[in-house]
């Protein structure tokens, strides 16, 4: 069982930047892919992007690149991992909770977009965008 805790969300203007984070952890504690993802009121929830367990694999959904960067830090026994998603130049459409989530890294190159994927979830932070 592995336990993921987002935070970092906030209120923010437009044109700002902000940095959440995901701290993950477990009594049994694997090798994970971590992802990002968001949903805003009234839509499906995101992909935005994902980080495979050694941080040498990232990939980004079209609406993050450019603008958000994920990355991660591994304690050196491995029995927790914090994962970062960095936003910059917010804009109001990126008002949404946000949350990180997981599964077992079996290494596989290609990480995965689909929700269905991730065994996983954190509670989400919300983040708001004023314009």
């Amino acid at each position: 069982q592995v336990q993921l805790v987002e935070s970092g969300g906030g209120l923010v203007q437009a044109g700002d930047s902000l940095r959440l984070s995901c701290a993950a952890s477990g009594r049994t504690f694997k090798h994970y892919v971590m992802g990002w993802f968001r949903q805003a009121p009234g839509k499906e929830r995101e992909f935005l992007a994902a980080i495979s367990w050694s941080g040498r694999s990232t990939y980004y959904a079209d609406s993050a690149k450019g603008r958000f960067t994920i990355s991660r830090d591994n304690a050196r026994d491995n029995a927790k991992s914090t994962v970062y998603l960095q936003m910059n130049s917010l804009k109001p459409e990126d008002t949404a909770v946000y949350y990180c989530a997981a599964y077992e890294d079996a290494g596989i190159q290609v990480l995965s977009t689909t929700r269905n994927s991730y065994d996983y979830w954190g509670q989400g932070t919300q983040v708001t965008v004023s314009s």
